[in-house]
């Protein structure tokens, strides 16, 4: 059984730099590619950033030059470096990766149980 666990976030001031990590345990095989997405209240779920193993990134054009999306590889974690937060920022961000978990099997996504952000004086 495949789980994501998402740490970070909370309340941060308009301006913070908070990091959100998630890592990815259970029967793995690979994982081609992590990311995070967000759901805003009343808005519909939006990609934030994606990674591939490689390292290849793919960012919402809403959060380019202020987010940084990284990835550990050996420790199956992902992370997102948040910069210059604002209230627009303010959501619930969930961790997703499509993982293998054998060579045998087709690949399935999965997803975290969210966290939230709030930006707020």
């Amino acid at each position: 059984q495949v789980q994501l666990v998402e740490s970070g976030g909370g309340l941060v001031q308009p301006g913070g730099s908070p990091r959100l990590s998630c890592a990815a345990s259970g029967s793995i095989f690979s994982i081609p590619a992590m990311g995070w997405y967000r759901q805003a209240a009343g808005k519909q779920r939006e990609l934030v950033a994606t990674i591939t193993s490689g390292g290849s990134t793919n960012y919402a054009d809403s959060v380019k030059g202020r987010f940084t999306i990284s990835r550990d590889n050996a420790k199956n974690t992902v992370y997102l470096q948040m910069n210059s937060l604002n209230s627009e920022d303010t959501a619930v961000y969930y961790c997703y990766a499509i993982i293998y978990i054998s060579f045998r099997h087709a690949p399935n996504e999965y997803w975290g149980q969210g966290t939230q952000v709030t930006v707020s004086s």
